[in-house]
């Protein structure tokens, strides 16, 4: 389904602000601490799952002050829906996984099925170990078998969120914090 900018518009004026930017940026301070710790010295790859993570893993590098290599992939089960089919890997790493640490970043862990075939991907490849970021973590039952983030920002209820990397139907992506949807508007 397509929805116009004015469409995004409105549904952003009837959002509830889950999380304003001070706070998202104080999520991001403490997760780029925690990263740090468990991985300077690591000589780690940072792996951005587009489209959602560049917001979270962009402003995550900015916080990490140790050596570093970034690449991304982009992996969906979504495909411009807001439910999930069978994993489509539209583009995957470039820069070899074998025996180097691996932090996979992305903006939200929902049910986690994409992001568990993707640290398994990583897994597969040889990497001698694999984390995973995620700036917003929904509290649910669904979450698939294993899956957890290590580094975690944010927590919110079982809502349609958008904002800082997290899109509203391709819309809204770009804002500083975090909203849900208000009543009565669809997914």
């Amino acid at each position: 389904m397509s929805i116009s900018p004015q469409q995004a518009e409105a549904a952003l004026e009837r959002a509830e602000c889950l999380y304003r930017s001070d706070a998202v940026n104080a999520a991001l301070d403490r997760m780029a601490a925690g990263i740090a710790t468990a991985l300077a010295g690591k000589n780690p790859i940072l792996l951005c799952v587009m489209t959602g993570g560049i917001v979270t893993t962009g402003h995550l590098l900015t916080r990490l002050r140790f050596p570093l290599q970034l690449d991304y992939l982009h992996a969906t089960r979504y495909r411009g829906a807001t439910s999930g089919g069978e994993i489509r890997w539209l583009a995957r790493p470039a820069l070899p996984l074998a025996g180097r640490a691996v932090l996979v970043v992305d903006d939200i862990l929902d049910e986690g099925h994409t992001l568990a075939a993707i640290l398994e991907y990583c897994r597969e490849q040889g990497a001698s170990e694999v984390h995973l970021a995620a700036l917003v973590e929904k509290r649910h039952g669904r979450k698939a078998p294993g899956i957890r983030a290590d580094f975690l920002g944010l927590e919110v209820e079982d809502r349609y969120v958008f904002g800082f990397g997290m899109d509203y139907q391709g819309y809204l992506r770009n804002l500083p914090a975090i909203y849900a949807l208000g009543e009565g508007d669809d997914e």
